[in-house]
């Protein structure tokens, strides 16, 4: 591997097909967070939560006065749906570590039958999922057992129905699944969110549930451009306000939220309340996701974790290193794209290309103006262009092994393959880490020309660890200046 001449240090990084040690130059500072104590017993975990929840009755009392009911839409028994995650999101639900078989358990267990019971992949805007796709990540002991699956598709008017307006006028509308059944459970994974300030909760239903129109709302450009949308922020976050009031309209009867290490294992399980339970989640999160960081870098170094399955989903970790570098400073970001399409969907394509030509003021310009009609994703679009604000692109080393030459060429991100040697540069098989190591090389050798010529000390470097997972936070004396202020 590439390494440094002295005092060189080592990191690990881990992402969903490889895992590999990088060799960083000397004097890099390793930002991480704390790591949770996991839970030694989830399913007891899960089981406790449900019995006893957070501002709610019980599950099985909940249960019990939903059958004791006609069933709703005409059907002969009453129905259930346990709203999930899609497969961009790190939920654990499988396995013995897993929290749906113990909640598909209890509603069985409840009276439920398998075939009234509906698994419920929100996707949002995503991609619809196949059956197969969607039990890939989901618990095997549902479907043996005769649960159903179902993916939300916000693009078919046919299978959501109207639901109210809100306060600003526009009609909602949520996956007719969820609205027509008895029964309505959340579960979700509770971490920090570039925009919404942390996932879990009401974001199971908006975006997860809705109908293009809200998500564009939820997404709106001057949604995304308010400065409280930000990580780990819900008071006055205005995404977070647009979530709450659509998820209000059609209220779950309960909510099974985790929070989870590093290594996804759980570290907390939290049932009840869709917005009491969400926050004692959150206040547990907020333990351990902070970084507490006295000064911006010169060049940090971040991964896309297990999230960055493409380039849309990567640019948590390029939002989150963007909090720790310094303006005109230099980023090196690698993901792994496991997507079918390594960039993300054809409208984010067009948008990465457009914000490439126009450059970020004239594409933030030309979003905010009246006459835009809005792009699907172009949300995803816009953080990049506040990013490039600070960052200038040619200063952003992008690397994904999977994004193709065309790919990068329409990116607003160095390509810095040309940059490998050996088999590497020509798409040989290297191992990701000499890569990498490779770009982080190239970035400080420029930051330290034009550092020591400015200060006249070495360019500083940071290694954000965690990926997208863990959020810096400007600390000063006095206090904290970060997200938290």
């Amino acid at each position: 591997m590439v390494g440094f001449a002295d005092e060189r240090v080592t990191a690990r990084l881990e992402l969903r097909s490889f895992a590999t040690d990088l060799v960083l130059p000397p004097g890099t500072e390793i930002l991480k967070t704390p790591d949770p104590e996991p839970l030694a017993d989830v399913r007891a975990a899960v089981l406790a939560a449900l019995a006893d929840p957070i501002g709610s009755a019980p599950l099985a009392e909940i249960c019990a006065g939903v059958l004791a009911r006609p069933a709703s839409g005409g059907g002969p028994r009453p129905s259930a749906v346990v709203v999930v995650s899609d497969n961009t999101r790190t939920v654990p639900y499988k396995g013995d570590g897993g929290i749906l078989w113990p909640l598909v358990e209890s509603l069985l267990a409840a009276g439920f039958s398998p075939e009234s019971v509906t698994l419920l992949v929100s996707s949002g805007t995503h991609r619809v999922l196949s059956d197969d796709e969607m039990w890939a990540f989901l618990d095997e002991r549902a479907r043996e057992a005769g649960v159903r699956v179902h993916c939300h598709n916000a693009a078919d008017p046919g299978s959501l129905t109207r639901v109210g307006c809100r306060k600003n006028g526009d009609e909602v509308f949520i996956d007719t699944v969820y609205v027509e059944s008895d029964l309505r459970i959340l579960t979700g994974l509770v971490e920090p969110h570039l925009m919404a300030g942390v996932s879990g909760g009401r974001k199971s239903i908006c975006p997860g549930l809705v109908n293009v129109q809200s998500v564009r709302e939820f997404h709106g450009p001057k949604t995304v451009a308010h400065p409280k949308a930000t990580a780990l922020v819900l008071e006055g976050n205005p995404c977070h306000a647009v979530a709450m009031e659509i998820a209000g309209m059609v209220r779950p009867d309960l909510i099974l939220n985790v929070t989870a290490c590093k290594d996804g294992r759980v570290a907390g399980v939290f049932a009840g309340d869709m917005e009491l339970a969400h926050l004692a989640a959150v206040e547990q999160m907020l333990g351990f996701v902070q970084i507490p960081i006295e000064r911006e870098f010169d060049v940090v170094v971040a991964h896309g974790g297990l999230v960055g399955v493409n380039h849309y989903q990567a640019e948590k970790a390029v939002d989150v290193a963007g909090k720790a570098v310094r303006e005109g400073g230099y980023l090196v970001v690698v993901a792994d794209t496991t997507e079918p399409d390594p960039l993300g969907t054809q409208s984010y394509r067009g948008l990465m290309a457009r914000l490439s030509t126009m450059g970020p003021e004239a594409f933030i310009e030309a979003i905010m103006a009246d006459d835009w009609e809005f792009v699907h994703d172009q949300w995803g679009a816009q953080v990049w262009a506040h990013l490039l604000l600070r960052v200038p692109a040619e200063h952003i080393f992008y690397y994904s092994p999977q994004t193709a030459p065309e790919d990068y060429a329409i990116l607003p991100n160095v390509d810095p393959r040309p940059l490998l040697s050996g088999d590497t540069a020509t798409g040989g098989a290297a191992d990701p880490g000499d890569a990498v190591a490779q770009f982080v090389a190239a970035a400080v050798a420029q930051a330290c020309r034009e550092s020591e010529a400015a200060t006249a000390r070495p360019a500083t470097v940071a290694y954000l660890a965690d990926g997208p997972h863990g959020i810096p936070v400007k600390v000063r004396p006095g206090g904290v200046e970060g997200p938290l202020a």
